[in-house]
């Protein structure tokens, strides 16, 4: 059978020659890798002959070719995305706010232990976001993913607000008053309470876990790609995407907590559980207008397939006379379903053995043997993707901190706005307000700024924005550590040294305003950016798991955060020497300013570890490959 043999995009412009298996090896010898790659359909595979439609051609809900792309997809589709997307982070923030003062007022568990449990509540559902990244492109695609997974996260709401309502799932409250809570003389909650508990919260996590990485895909996924508009678009979607997230914060930090104030925890959940219900209706409501991408079969799979193929031909060399090209099937069809083509590379060479054709090789066409060269780069792009979202990990670990930290320090402050006072849980509610404000200001002010500037035509390319945001989350945390050193002195000047949950009428809170908005800005540059960076970058049929990066990286942030916490806990506190620890539960006594000065040094250091990478980073680029006759775009 006669191989095919191109030539890679950096001499695609000489004619491509043909090599037939026969042909003296010798002549071979000078061929080096990146410079040439095979082309063949002698697939003997589940792959056959491949796929022969390109894998970014937007279908319906049953799997057929869209004939008019104008009745569906768009905006119209996308703001149906959203009002999912607004209750759903609704439903998080609510609960991440909310659940450590449940804990702590209702089933009586130390404040400590209370805020380590959300932690890992909110670690566990964004780490394993890269459980519902695999599924969507596996085998459900991204919208049955959704509808699966919301359905869940609705169970476990509904859960959730059973505890708060039912008497018999909390421990009794009779005689327990405030200074009970501190004394911890209340009754405890039953080990089958806190089972019950944990076990909707995290079947909540669960739910969440699997809409998280499939979201904003499925939305950028709605606007056409062969646009000339399609990057403007897909800008300002990612932009409208975080406003909705934000919006849903907003709602969370003031209208929910203002429901648990005024009618009870029962309601406040409760609450969450009907928004739910609603986003899944509008959901399913929007399913006519919707368009889809075809799942590509396990990602998991193909990735084991390349590792093992290039551990098998570990020892065979590129220089060898034996060496025919690397493998890839002809003209548009592509191996993976759901992918174009992807050019060859020269990173991480030792991958290339995979797609290596050797003569010995034979009819043994196997894909756990040899692989195409459209496998091994989607393996290769996976990898080069990782120290990006890795070094958004410490941005995460900060929002942690401050979603309890903060409120520690905003129960010692005044937070009366004139004749209003606002309540304590509300105050993470600046941020999302600071986030309001840029993305409603973004491309009015920031963009035609920045595009002066870098003379970029977005303003910012997209790592320039998360890096953006890794310098402005270094500020604010140094801003924390400076105020919280003269709120510490204040408070023991004025005598409040162990009155730790009262505030000081002196010192108002909203000088927490600053940290809030200034870490409002850093997470809006580095998530937007990061999330748009990792749709564009991702390979075809693994943009969920590409989006899952950024929710593993931020679930990763939340247990770092605890791991932190019991470390400094350990290393500073001891009760034999009463030497008290940087995060006494006694805040006056304790010593924050410390400890955000401390995950300052750690933001420094991980902000010039990204400069490193980023600068490192190639962008992909879409190449032109000629094969046969016609023309296809292969993204590198």
């Amino acid at each position: 059978m006669g191989i095919r043999e191109i030539k890679s995009p950096e001499v695609l412009s000489e004619t491509p020659a043909v090599v037939s298996m026969d042909e003296n090896p010798e002549s071979l010898k000078s061929k080096k890798l990146g410079m040439y790659f095979v082309e063949s359909d002698n697939r003997r595979s589940p792959f056959a002959g491949g796929y022969t439609t390109l894998g970014t051609t937007p279908v319906n809900i049953h799997g057929k070719p869209i004939t008019d792309l104008s009745k569906t997809g768009g905006w119209l589709a996308a703001f149906f995305i959203f009002g999912n997307e607004m209750a759903e982070r609704m439903a998080y923030f609510g609960l991440s706010v909310n659940m450590v003062a449940f804990m702590f007022y209702v089933m009586h568990r130390p404040f400590t232990s209370s805020a380590n449990a959300v932690n890992n509540f909110l670690g566990i559902s964004q780490a394993s976001s890269v459980l519902g990244g695999f599924l969507a492109d596996a085998y459900l695609g991204r919208y049955w993913t959704i509808a699966i997974f919301t359905t869940i996260y609705l169970v476990g709401l509904t859960g959730i607000t059973l505890c708060a309502t039912l008497k018999v799932l909390v421990p009794n409250q009779d005689e327990c008053n405030q200074l009970s809570l501190l004394l911890g003389n209340c009754e405890p909650a039953k080990p089958w309470q806190m089972f019950y508990l944990y076990t909707v919260l995290y079947v909540t996590g669960f739910g969440a876990a699997g809409i998280r990485p499939c979201v904003s895909s499925f939305g950028a996924d709605q606007f056409d790609e062969r646009s000339r508009d399609y990057n403007t678009n897909l800008d300002r979607f990612f932009n409208l995407f975080y406003l909705s997230v934000t919006m849903g914060a907003i709602v969370a930090f003031t209208a929910v907590v203002y429901i648990q104030m005024e009618l009870g925890w029962g309601f406040a959940f409760g609450a969450l559980a009907v928004a739910m219900a609603i986003s899944n209706i509008v959901f399913f409501v929007g399913t006519p207008l919707y368009r889809h991408r075809l799942p590509g079969g396990s990602p998991l799979t193909r990735v084991a397939q390349v590792l093992v193929a290039a551990f098998r031909k570990r020892n065979a060399s590129f220089d060898s006379s034996e060496y025919v090209g690397l493998y890839e099937l002809q003209g548009k069809r592509s191996a993976v379903k759901g992918s174009g083509k992807i050019a060859h590379t020269d990173a991480f060479r030792c991958l290339d053995k995979a797609a290596l054709r050797l003569r010995e090789d034979g009819t043994n066409m196997s894909p756990w043997y040899l692989c195409t060269v459209t496998q091994v780069e989607e393996v290769k792009i996976l990898l080069k993707l990782i120290p990006i979202p890795t070094c958004s990990i410490m941005l995460s670990v900060i929002l942690t901190e401050y979603l309890t930290l903060s409120v520690q320090q905003a129960y010692t402050l005044n937070t009366h706005m004139g004749r209003l006072k606002l309540p304590v849980t509300c105050m993470p509610v600046f941020p999302g307000l600071s986030i309001f404000l840029l993305l409603s200001l973004y491309y009015v002010i920031f963009v035609p700024l920045s595009r002066r500037i870098t003379g970029h035509p977005r303003g910012a390319s997209q790592l320039q924005r998360v890096g953006l945001g890794l310098a402005i989350s270094i500020v604010s945390v140094g801003w924390a550590g400076v105020f919280e050193r003269y709120r510490r002195n204040y408070a023991i000047r004025e005598g409040y040294e162990g009155s730790f949950l009262s505030p000081m009428p002196g010192l108002s809170a909203y000088w927490l305003l600053i940290q809030y908005c200034l870490i409002g800005l850093a997470e809006v540059f580095s998530v937007v950016g990061l999330l748009e960076f990792l749709y564009e970058e991702a390979p075809d049929a693994m943009k969920s798991i590409g989006s899952a990066y950024a929710a593993v990286a931020g679930g990763l942030g939340c247990f770092i955060a605890t791991i932190l916490n019991s470390i400094i806990n350990s290393l500073t506190g001891n009760e034999e020497k009463r030497q008290t620890s940087w995060l006494s539960q006694n805040i006056n006594t304790g010593r924050f300013d410390y400890f955000y000065w401390l995950l300052t040094a750690l933001s420094i250091i991980n902000f010039c570890v990204f400069l490193y990478a980023a600068r490192r980073y190639k962008y992909r680029v879409t190449d032109i490959v000629e094969t046969k006759g016609s023309t296809t775009a292969v993204a590198s």
